[in-house]
């Protein structure tokens, strides 16, 4: 079975790639990148393959039995993109297609959902077989904030009092595989998400113990909180969303108790503490 994996260089696609190896040989393995020099070290083929630019998908699937469609990062132009690589598989004779989508993308209050959404249905209108995970948020989503937060004396945000059940990517990158390489997984949606929920102050809560600072959640208007990540360097755009997304976790948009992605991969996702204590070290 040849096995390709689109966004191969990310952060998730590199995951992948490095836990698949250990299932099966590098010869059955394609990392789809957009620049393929980079990608060498991987350790396996790679071919171009660009989704917002047609005519390469198509040779690049070539021979491609199993797809893993990881989800681009340029927001709202997803959705198209995504149907590019559908039709493209359709075309080369790829048998099955893994979408990563968003956790309840059919009903979710995150403005990424509609995207997510349209790309399911894209995918079921295909005809081609598939499987969807709906990947909840990932820890490092948060623990990336940590530095910031020790910097300032206080971890802010809009969340109020959601409950955040993120799982470490790695935790997202086996069970991508797992439903790769195993059988039995045809047809179906997977709700994936952490164990063990959190709220901010939670998670503030253990980087105060962990670090031996005193760091409060503060929660603050979205709008404020908007205001502050662009003041402290990130594009307008960008950080309108960042605040927004907290607001939707408040509305319980990151919230799944079901157990699906510690059920795929065969054991507990990884616990808050340990991602907290893996970004302590890493400052």
């Amino acid at each position: 079975m040849t096995i390709a994996v689109t966004g191969a260089t990310g952060q998730l696609g590199q995951l992948v790639i490095t836990k698949l190896k250990e299932k099966t040989a590098g010869s059955n393995i394609v990392a789809l990148v957009r620049s393929p020099e980079k990608a060498k070290s991987l350790g396996v083929t790679a071919r171009a393959a660009d989704y917002a630019q047609p005519a390469t998908l198509e040779a690049a699937l070539s021979g491609i039995e199993t797809l893993l469609l990881i989800s681009g990062n340029e927001i709202g132009q997803r959705a198209v993109q995504h149907a590019n690589v559908i039709a493209a598989a359709k075309k080369s004779g790829v048998k099955r297609i893994v979408y990563t989508s968003l956790l309840h993308a059919d009903t979710s209050p995150l403005n990424l959902a509609p995207e997510h959404a349209e790309t399911e249905k894209a995918l079921k209108a295909s005809g081609i077989d598939y499987t969807i995970l709906r990947n909840g948020w990932y820890t490092e989503n948060y623990t990336g904030s940590i530095a910031p937060a020790l910097a300032n004396g206080a971890f802010y945000g809009s969340a109020g009092e959601g409950k955040i059940a993120s799982a470490a990517r790695e935790d997202f990158a086996e069970a991508a595989v797992a439903v790769l390489t195993q059988p039995g997984h045809s047809g179906k949606t997977y709700e994936l998400a952490g164990d063990e929920p959190y709220t901010l102050a939670q998670l503030a809560a253990e980087v105060t113990k962990q670090s031996g600072k005193q760091i409060p959640y503060n929660n603050i208007p979205e709008a404020d909180y908007a205001a502050a990540l662009k003041g402290a360097g990130l594009p307008e755009g960008f950080a309108a969303a960042i605040a927004s997304w907290d607001v939707g976790a408040s509305q319980g948009g990151l919230y799944e108790a079901s157990h699906q992605l510690s059920a795929l991969i065969g054991r507990p996702t990884t616990p808050l503490s340990v991602s907290v204590a893996q970004a302590l070290k890493a400052l």
